[in-house]
């Protein structure tokens, strides 16, 4: 039921406007407009009605930017739509002014906004701030550059030829199907290329495209590819990183549809194409910057997904590495899965080690199960330098000494004053230097373990500045690099060289690197996160697949055992196997994707007076609240986390019940609370 904004505006002594509003002639014709105020509270979280003013009737069309008074305050909103009669029985309140009357909320977008905010148990407003950029005056009044007039030919399927079903869903795309499918890249393929030619697809029978990548890195490669297939003008890039008239101006020309296909980071899942949409896609869907870091916290996976089935458009959700949801939607049925044949796999991968593969490893190199850099990395680094090739070595931190811990016991070390990590300072190269926290700064010159009382510490994870050290020692007269934090190098050349990276920034070598040393993945699957194993072997593929193939020599040595899991994944360049082992024990777990999650964090009383208004579904359980590690003077918690969980069939009715909570909260509650549904990492 719709309410007012003028009554609250009269209850904080708005009689001002009002005595200029009486003299004012409402519209004749669908006099009342119903407006999404910038207002955050859930209580709040429904459209206000107002009278439009006869001079404004022309300009507020639904969806336009407006003005009104609310609560005393000239507030922003959205004129969502226009109606003969309020059923409201009071005064209404006039609106305002409009901002302007292009019509950014509207239609498919307008219904988007509304199905994400309801599946995240978030507000309107919430999901309209990232879905509808800020607003700039002068780009509004730009002329329009011509659209292509012809469309595009199609583009030729032989590549996709390779993989099973790949050249059918090509087809499909063209056709205008609904299909849908989780696609297995090979490690040599060029994946922009391929996604170009599904756009291409898309834009030859003038269908829309939205195809959404994790980082700036493969924006940049994503959009170069379908530039160089489909033209400059027919493509358009949107993020997050542009300034805002850049920005705008970008996001207006999808709107207004002169261009189709669009590429980008997670801001692109809102596009506002122009119908048809033919083709979704999302390319590694396990990179967590895919989920959005401000409330509600939508998922482009999800987002993605929903899009592609209410518009009937085709879907596809490609990587090197596969996440257990993708796996989900597979062996459910509602997608199909285009992968390769195991002879192309093999043909396409580098040979990959791992430690104690046989006794024959362990005889010739007693220490290989605890050296952090054993003699098949060596061997391996100096064969590809022989050939004259560079080698990639993975650390999975930056810094010099991110992490450490007790000698005797591997306790981690914390900072007698705030109890935070400590470590030696990032890039110092001075061993002798005593660590510091990493939290207040503070210098600890006498550490004494809190678990067995020793006053001596080791490195528990080694990062790239003093790995490059290391390094620059063992292989004396080869040039080493780093890429990482402030310093990413995007490509490096056809030279011996040793280049030292973190995940995701790993720099293209030209021609491939010889060798590929993965270190610290012990360290990498130990920590205490649901998505470890997953995350591991996703940031390891990535990896490998910068190295040539094995029958070019290329070489991959994890260091890690053999028998793990996610080692055996990559040594047998099998990530669906791993996909659907990881699945079937978070199901036997009960935990996400199996189950639905939902993270509520605050203060202690405001997540219990949640928590005591939440109606669950019968599938439902509260696990928790637990500390969050965060204590005051007295030593008492100062937030807490609770876990709302429910059968994957009850996931819509558990983000009622929390939005129904919080509505119920109002102003009254006892403080402010944090709820996530679908959390990254739950526990």
């Amino acid at each position: 039921m719709s309410a007012t904004g003028g009554e609250r505006a009269r209850s904080k002594g708005g009689s001002g406007s009002g005595a200029r509003d009486r003299s004012t002639e409402p519209a004749v014709e669908l006099p009342v407009a119903r407006v999404l105020v910038d207002v955050s509270p859930h209580h709040l979280d429904r459209p206000f009605d107002y009278l439009v003013p006869s001079r404004f009737d022309a300009d507020a069309v639904p969806g336009c930017r407006v003005r009104v008074r609310f609560n005393g305050r000239l507030l922003d909103g959205f004129l969502l739509e226009r109606v003969a009669e309020s059923d409201y029985a009071g005064r209404l309140a006039w609106l305002q002014r409009v901002v302007s009357s292009e019509p950014v909320l509207v239609g498919e977008l307008l219904e988007l906004v509304r199905a994400v905010a309801r599946r995240y148990a978030g507000t309107l407003n919430d999901v309209a701030r990232l879905a509808v950029p800020p607003r700039h005056a002068r780009v509004e009044n730009e002329a329009v550059a011509a659209r292509p007039s012809e469309s595009p030919p199609p583009p030729d399927c032989a590549a996709w030829s390779r993989y099973g079903h790949g050249a059918a869903f090509l087809r499909a795309v063209r056709e205008g199907k609904p299909a849908r499918a989780v696609w297995q890249s090979l490690p040599d393929e060029d994946w922009s290329n391929r996604l170009a030619e599904l756009a291409a697809a898309a834009a030859s029978e003038r269908r829309s495209a939205i195809l959404v990548v994790p980082d700036h890195r493969d924006l940049a490669r994503l959009t170069k590819s379908c530039a160089a297939l489909l033209g400059d003008r027919r493509v358009v890039s949107l993020s997050s990183g542009l300034g805002q008239a850049e920005r705008y101006r970008r996001w207006l020309a999808v709107r207004r549809g002169d261009v189709r296909i669009v590429v980008g980071t997670r801001a692109a899942m809102f596009a506002p194409v122009v119908p048809p949409l033919g083709l979704v896609v999302v390319w590694d869907d396990g990179d967590d910057q895919h989920l959005y870091p401000t409330a509600p916290y939508p998922h482009v996976r999800d987002v993605l997904t929903h899009r592609a089935h209410s518009a009937g458009a085709a879907l596809l959700i490609g990587g090197l590495a596969r996440t257990a949801e993708a796996e989900m939607l597979v062996e459910s049925g509602w997608a199909g899965e285009i992968v390769a044949g195991r002879t192309e796999v093999r043909s396409a991968a580098p040979r990959v080690t791992a430690i104690g593969e046989d006794d024959a490893q362990l005889a010739r190199d007693p220490t290989i199960r605890s050296a952090r850099l054993p003699s098949i990395a060596f061997q391996a680094a100096r064969q590809a330098l022989r050939d004259g090739t560079p080698v990639l070595v993975q650390v999975p931190r930056r810094g010099y000494m991110p992490a450490l811990g007790c000698a005797r016991c591997g306790e981690r070390a914390t900072c007698r004053k705030c109890a935070g990590p400590l470590a030696v300072p990032v890039g110092t190269g001075d061993t002798a230097r005593p660590p510091s926290c990493r939290w207040c700064g503070a210098i600890e010159h006498a550490f004494r373990c809190v678990n067995c009382g020793t006053d001596r510490m080791r490195a528990i994870v080694i990062g790239a500045a003093r790995t490059a050290e290391e390094l620059g020692k063992a292989f004396g007269g080869v040039t080493v690099r780093t890429s990482g934090g402030n310093e990413v190098l995007d490509r490096v050349p056809e030279a011996p060289a040793l280049v030292v990276a973190t995940p995701g920034v790993e720099p293209v070598a030209a021609g491939g690197y010889g060798a590929a040393l993965l270190l610290d993945a012990r360290a990498m699957l130990s920590r205490p996160e649901l998505r470890a194993g997953e995350q591991a072997l996703r940031r390891w593929f990535a990896a490998a697949t910068l190295v040539r193939p094995s029958d070019s020599g290329g070489r991959v040595v994890v260091l890690a055992e053999s028998e793990l899991p996610p080692v055996q994944a990559l040594v047998r360049w099998d990530p669906s196997w791993y996909a659907a082992r990881e699945l079937a024990g978070r199901a036997e777990l009960g935990y996400p994707p199996a189950k639905r999650v939902a993270s509520v964090d605050g203060s202690p009383e405001a997540v219990n007076e949640l928590l005591d208004g939440v109606e669950l579904p019968g599938s439902g359980e509260i696990l928790g609240p637990v500390p969050l590690g965060e204590v005051d003077a007295e030593g008492e918690s100062e937030r807490e986390r609770a876990l709302l969980r429910v059968d994957r069939a009850h996931g819509r009715l558990l983000a009622d019940a929390l939005y129904e909570a919080q509505v119920r909260r109002g102003r009254g509650g006892s403080g402010p609370v944090r709820v996530q549904l679908d959390p990254l990492e739950p526990i």
